[in-house]
């Protein structure tokens, strides 16, 4: 790992990445991609080290409240985390100054904020957003080596829906011959109903795959499923998208299954859900009267 100073730690659509690089060793990630232009080794860990200076700072100054979100390009929740505390201490700067939050991370470390995400969640809206793959746990092992399995996140949906924090899950991705199956999104879904998710995104079944992350994505291929490589060549070629045969029948499939388990599927409602700032104290008020 190594450390950097940044100017700002905000985009303009309010999400941050205190951390940049993964060591979660998912073998699809797109943050391998050349166009994000990372220019040191994905697995030596930037840490932004005035990150939590500068969120304060941000906060201070901003006239409008706002959901913060994390995790769209690196999980926060790195095992690093659990030693450097500061996705902890943003959490506590995004509290103090009345801010929403949303992270998306795939590691049961999450929990260990369970305290602050609660006391936000009271105040305003707090989504954890978490992303399953595979129901099967030794596919799971392969596809996502270095982080708690699938059924360990899901016992993590689970406690934060006992404790009142909203969820949504990322269904993503489905891999072309790999995680296609009906009985994939079935064991997903199940998963899913039980920890009373708010709703899944999901953008059809397949995946993406740019220069950057194919090269990497078809060595692990190698690795743990001989010949596949081969085959993801020969049908697709360099394409971006990178669709399932059983697109369209999963896709049909899993609405209809969403919509029997009253989960929300429409992505558009979800993205909008996850950037609406909530003020749940002044609604408790207008109640009032």
């Amino acid at each position: 790992m190594h450390s950097v100073r940044v100017k700002s730690i905000l985009s303009p659509k309010n999400g941050m990445n205190i951390y940049r690089g993964c060591l979660h060793g998912c073998i699809y990630c797109d943050s391998r991609s050349d166009c994000y232009q990372m220019r040191h080794d994905f697995e030596d860990i930037e840490i932004k080290e005035n990150a939590v200076e500068l969120l304060e700072n941000t906060l201070k100054r901003k006239r409008k409240k706002c959901m913060i979100g994390t995790g769209s390009m690196t999980d926060p929740y790195l095992p690093l985390e659990k030693t450097l505390g500061n996705v902890r201490k943003a959490l506590q700067i995004i509290e103090r100054y009345g801010f929403g939050f949303t992270a998306i991370t795939k590691s049961d470390l999450i929990l260990r904020d369970l305290d602050i995400l609660k006391r936000i969640n009271e105040k305003t809206k707090c989504v954890v957003q978490m992303t399953l793959t595979t129901y099967d746990e030794d596919l799971c092992r392969k596809l996502e080596p270095n982080v708690c399995s699938t059924k360990r996140r899901a016992e993590v949906l689970n406690i934060l829906r006992d404790n009142g924090i909203p969820t949504v899950v990322w269904l993503s991705p489905i891999l072309p011959f790999i995680n296609d199956t009906k009985e994939n999104i079935d064991g997903i879904l199940k998963y899913c109903a039980e920890a009373k998710v708010y709703g899944i995104i999901c953008f059809g079944m397949g995946m993406t795959l740019r220069d950057g992350n194919r090269e990497y994505y078809y060595k692990q291929l190698d690795k743990h499923f001989p010949k596949m490589a081969e085959k993801y060549k020969r049908i697709y070629g360099n394409s971006y998208i990178v669709d399932s045969p059983n697109n369209e029948e999963l896709s049909e499939y899993f609405t209809a299954q969403c919509k029997k388990y009253g989960i929300i599927c429409d992505n558009d409602k979800l993205f909008e859900y996850l950037h609406t700032f909530e003020e749940k104290q002044i609604y408790e008020q207008m109640s009032m009267f």
